[in-house]
């Protein structure tokens, strides 16, 4: 019985060790301070978005990833900025088109 006990204290002993020295080593595993509730890192222009726009996007982490509604917003912004320039682009080659 004496010896049971003994491997149940030593066991929790290594077991809290381990813990505290991945929880020393890995942290929380976040990489940004926690936001408060109801606000939102993820920042675009209003126009002219820029390669660098896009790099420096960041998405709020939530328990699976990354918050849906932030990417889904981040992508239909870029989906249409990218349709207005390919408009833009088709529209300045037609004019060049019917000025020659």
């Amino acid at each position: 019985m004496t010896t049971a006990l003994i491997y149940l204290v030593v066991m929790l002993l290594v077991a809290a060790v381990v813990f505290l020295l991945a929880a020393v080593v890995f942290g929380r595993g976040e990489e940004l301070a926690p936001l408060p509730p109801g606000s939102s890192p993820t920042r675009l222009p209003v126009r002219d978005i820029t390669g660098e726009d896009v790099q420096a996007v960041k998405f709020q982490l939530v328990l699976r990833g990354y918050k849906m509604s932030e990417v889904d917003w981040v992508v239909r912004r870029l989906g249409t900025e990218i349709d207005s320039l390919r408009a833009r682009v088709a529209e300045l080659e037609a004019q060049r088109e019917t000025s020659r």
